[in-house]
């Protein structure tokens, strides 16, 4: 990825926002706020209210629970959705592994995607499904 390419094409490349038309990536992109993490930033900490949904463009971070780290996340890929959906705390930790670009949503915004694209809406609950069952497989003795 070029610093020349725009967000809408940066978003577009999103699996979640594939099937998006270029209005909705523009709308979309408008929603966003850009930011810039170092290397061990800490992004969500487990037991804390979810604010943000966070779109991971370049670099890559791990996910951990009570310390464990269960997966590591890298372009393209998300985190924060179940905080958000939920209305519960974080259930994990997410660090910068790496330097890392990632665009954010708030929670007011994040319902506002949702609601302008509702099949954006059936993605991200299957993805938060599967994720706190991976959770609980982790927790599970």
């Amino acid at each position: 990825m070029t610093q020349h390419e725009s967000s809408d094409q940066r978003l577009g490349g999103v699996p979640l926002f594939e099937g998006l038309s270029k209005k909705q990536l523009s709308q979309l992109s408008n929603l966003m706020t850009t930011v810039n993490l170092a290397a061990g930033d800490v992004l969500a900490r487990q037991g804390e209210i979810g604010r943000e949904f966070v779109i991971l463009l370049e670099g890559e971070v791990e996910v951990a629970c009570d310390g464990n780290v269960i997966a590591v996340r890298g372009p393209g890929e998300y985190v924060g959705e179940i905080a958000l959906i939920d209305e519960r705390p974080r259930t994990a930790t997410v660090t910068a592994k790496t330097d890392v670009t990632a665009e954010v949503l708030n929670r007011a915004e994040f319902v506002t995607l949702l609601a302008d694209a509702p099949e954006l809406s059936s993605q991200v609950t299957a993805t938060m499904d599967r994720r706190l069952a991976e959770l609980e497989r982790e927790s599970s003795p």
